[in-house]
């Protein structure tokens, strides 16, 4: 949105009425607004708040494809960002709108900032928030990458894999918990042994809900299945809190074949010669005919 007359005009006058406001959206849904104005505002069906203590450093932009970016300041407190959520990673990869904005009319308003958090810090009961401009995403890699093992997600748009398959997922209920990170569950015997490792652990209820973690090992322990992760969830988990697991791809053709019935979608390229490949010794067999090594 373009600067409008109004605008234009309200800020040629010299004394001008003018505030910022910022809007924080979580990846869950969850909205945020604040102003540094000293009462709340409301726009866009968005309300502002005025209490929170946020603000903002001077705005960095360029032309060209250079990164534009900014920092945002303010204090924790349960109303508005919470020290635990920050913990947890509920905020991370949020995306932020920032406007410039005249607070007698809301109507003239400024666009001044479109981007996502990205390292966020906290101490003495403040946060600091680096936010990343939209030509951040530029710097990420494209492309296919031609390597053996699959190079797709289990169930991203190029696998096509509905994880939500019987057999192939179970919500259950958290019997045990160690260091955040060793999860207990009663039976689970109709899944084999390591069906779930490198699947994912989603928190379905409790302080968890919505994070999610990598599975490193899935064994059984006596009458209990248990589930380790590679790194501790963000947040608190105890028993009685229902958590899904969703089986593991090891990215092998074989286990794409015969564990997802899914070849037709396999991003791997099995056949390709290793890198000592060009070291291999001379062949002593009487036929070579340079058909498949295979």
């Amino acid at each position: 949105m373009g600067m409008s007359v109004e605008l234009q005009d309200h800020l040629g006058k010299g004394v001008t009425t003018m505030c910022h406001a910022w809007l924080i959206e979580r990846a869950d849904g969850v909205r945020y607004g604040f102003t540094d104005h000293d009462l709340p505002l409301a726009f866009d069906g968005v309300a502002f708040k005025a209490d929170s203590g946020l603000s903002a450093l001077a705005l960095q932009q360029s032309t060209g494809l250079s990164i534009d970016n900014t920092e945002a300041m303010g204090a924790l407190s349960d109303a508005a960002i919470r020290e635990a959520d920050i913990e947890a990673g509920r905020f991370d990869g949020a995306e932020v709108t920032a406007w410039l904005v005249n607070w007698q009319d809301v109507s003239q308003r400024l666009l001044q900032f479109r981007g996502s958090i990205g390292e966020m810090t906290r101490r003495g009961g403040a946060f600091r928030a680096e936010l990343r401009g939209l030509t951040e995403a530029l710097n990420r890699p494209m492309g296919r990458v031609f390597q053996k093992p699959c190079t797709a997600v289990l169930g991203d748009a190029s696998c096509q894999f509905d994880l939500d398959t019987p057999g192939y997922f179970t919500v259950r209920v958290v019997e045990g918990v160690e260091n955040r990170s060793i999860f207990r569950f009663a039976g689970m015997n109709e899944f084999e042994p390591g069906w779930f490792e490198r699947g994912q652990f989603s928190g379905h209820s409790g302080a968890a809900e919505g994070l999610n973690g990598m599975i490193k090992r899935d064994y059984f322990d006596g009458n209990q299945r248990v589930i380790e992760l590679w790194q501790p969830v963000r947040a608190e988990i105890v028993a009685g809190d229902q958590i899904r697991l969703d089986a593991g791809c090891d990215k092998r053709m074989k286990t794409c074949q015969l564990k997802f019935n899914n070849l037709v979608n396999f991003q791997g390229f099995p056949d390709l010669p290793g890198e000592d490949w060009m070291m291999v010794q001379p062949s002593q067999a009487s036929s070579q005919t340079g058909g498949s090594r295979r």
